[in-house]
């Protein structure tokens, strides 16, 4: 029997590599659900709408997941931008509503397919300096970080078991904190609602898609199309690639950010907002847990692909489930499943003492939710950021992103 040294290949059953598929799949899923609610809904999605983004962007990350991994034998797996809906959720409803956020969603989907048609772009993205692109994340996600605190000491009852399960897990076992969390948050829901006697009715547990006509508005365009493909190329596609290159494969990338464009294009009049390469969630298809034979692995990336589209067949019956919670509990699962990208952006944006002051200014302007001439915080976090690290003379001493 031949062997390699990643052991013998042929004895390694296709379970393994699928298994590890499922996973990724059910980590990423839970760990992100109820930020993406939470994001549609804060564009100005009403539960029907934001149900059927939902759907559409769990179907078209999961059909990227199984296209790349299958056509290029690589553990390729696309995720919906869990900091971009995070970013929705600061920018709030914009100029326009929610035809507009639909239209902003597909304009940053045409950035995707763009970079991957034309490298300058992506060589424009790469000049923004780490530490400002990374403190403006960072300012985004503080205020969704700090929402569990609040809606704690509001409804500690509601809130309290789902904080103590993530704290306790996060000790033991790291991967699953979220997941559970979010588990725990069902299971207050559904005592809350037998309680109440307001179950959903059966109707909005049925799988849907709801199409929104794109309309196009500056504010749009510049609060929400522009940060949410700059964060979700800073802190999804390209990390999501050094991801990969740790365990060994090389991510085509026009065909890749080509993939993953199209599918947000497509997803955007269905109300989904942007999928990409993922990035922390990548390393459960690509690592070691997928296999121990490194050219089977990219089973795991199409059984992730084919999980997410189960789960977004059921993400319907999960949303108006969600969505019927008590006050604090959506709060709290959004707050914690971002906790970890917090503290990485807070790492990233201060790691260079040179860069600390303007990453300072960049994070508190991100975190003021400001809107300045209708455009939302991200955007002047970004503008004002780049001026001071300019004016400051900054020596790109940790590189850009």
């Amino acid at each position: 029997m031949e062997r390699s040294a990643y052991g013998t290949i042929g004895s390694e059953s296709v379970s393994v590599p699928a298994g590890a598929g499922v996973v990724c799949a059910l980590v990423g899923f839970t760990s992100a659900f109820a930020v993406v609610l939470a994001g549609l809904r804060a564009m100005g999605a009403d539960p029907g709408q934001a149900a059927s983004g939902l759907l559409a962007v769990s179907v078209t990350m999961g059909a990227a997941s199984v296209v790349l991994s299958w056509r290029y034998r690589m553990p390729i797996t696309s995720a919906w931008s869990t900091p971009g809906a995070a970013l929705l959720i600061s920018t709030g409803a914009v100029a326009g509503g929610w035809p507009a956020a639909v239209g902003a969603f597909a304009v940053c989907g045409v950035f995707l397919v763009l970079t991957g048609l034309w490298p300058g772009l992506a060589a424009l993205v790469r000049r923004i300096p780490a530490p400002i692109a990374q403190a403006m994340l960072a300012g985004v996600l503080l205020p969704l970080c700090v929402a569990p605190v609040t809606a704690l000491g509001a409804h500690p009852a509601a809130v309290a078991p789902v904080l103590v399960v993530w704290l306790v897990l996060l000790k033991l076992r790291p991967r699953w904190a979220v997941p559970a969390a979010f588990v725990v948050a069902m299971a207050v829901i559904a005592v809350s609602l037998g309680r109440s006697g307001d179950a959903p009715a059966a109707s909005s547990l049925i799988p849907h898609l709801e199409w929104t006509t794109p309309s196009i508005t500056l504010q749009a365009l510049t609060g929400v199309a522009l940060p949410l493909y700059i964060v979700t190329m800073a802190s999804q596609n390209i990390p999501g690639v050094a991801v990969m290159s740790t365990y060994g494969y090389e991510v085509p990338w026009r065909p890749a950010l080509m993939v993953t464009g199209a599918g947000s294009v497509l997803g955007a009049p269905f109300g989904g907002h942007a999928i990409n390469l993922a990035a922390i969630s990548a390393a459960l298809a690509a690592g070691p847990d997928a296999g121990e034979d490194t050219s089977r692995r990219w089973i795991a990336g199409v059984t992730t692909g084919v999980s997410y589209i189960v789960l977004g067949v059921l993400s319907t019956g999960l949303t108006a489930v969600v969505l019927a919670a008590p006050d604090g509990v959506v709060q709290a699962v959004a707050g914690v499943a971002l906790v970890g990208a917090f503290a990485s952006a807070c790492a990233g944006a201060m790691a260079d003492e040179a860069a600390r002051v303007p990453a300072a200014v960049t994070f508190v302007v991100a975190a003021s939710g400001a809107t300045v001439a209708g455009v939302g915080s991200a955007f002047w976090a970004l503008v004002v950021g780049i001026v001071v690290y300019l004016m400051l003379g900054v020596r790109r001493s940790t590189g850009t992103v």
